[in-house]
């Protein structure tokens, strides 16, 4: 796995491939946090939280991707792997951003039905 510099270095490198529109209002900018939290429906110790958009009315809005879930969940991927996964994360991100500003919804609701689908297959199991 890389370093957390490293990780810095291609999350700037992935934030560069955006459009300038899509910061608009996101004024607590791309944050890392060395953390590896897991979702409040995880059942079994494998649910990370990727990444996350916070909209706080004391702090603002920023988009927080967690290094230490990326640690734990993708340790055995090379490093043009992990730039994929996190360009992916990174977009999931901006989506609900502009989403947001827009007064959609629709990546919240697909993330719901995740949720769903996930619980489903745990509850199987």
């Amino acid at each position: 796995m890389i370093s957390i510099d490293r990780f810095e270095e291609i999350l700037g490198e992935l934030a560069e491939e955006l459009p300038a529109e899509f910061y608009t209002g996101l004024n607590g900018g791309i944050l890392i946090e060395d953390r590896h939290p897991l979702h409040p429906a995880d059942r079994n110790g494998d649910l990370y939280i990727m990444g996350e958009y916070r909209n706080d009315p004391s702090t603002g809005r920023c988009i927080v991707l967690y290094y230490g879930s990326f640690r734990r969940v993708f340790r055995h991927l090379d490093e043009d792997e992990l730039r994929t996964e996190m360009r992916k994360v990174l977009r999931h991100e901006f989506r609900h951003h502009v989403e947001g500003r827009a007064g959609v919804r629709d990546l919240e609701e697909w993330d719901a039905d995740q949720i769903r689908a996930y619980r489903a297959r745990k509850d199987a199991e």
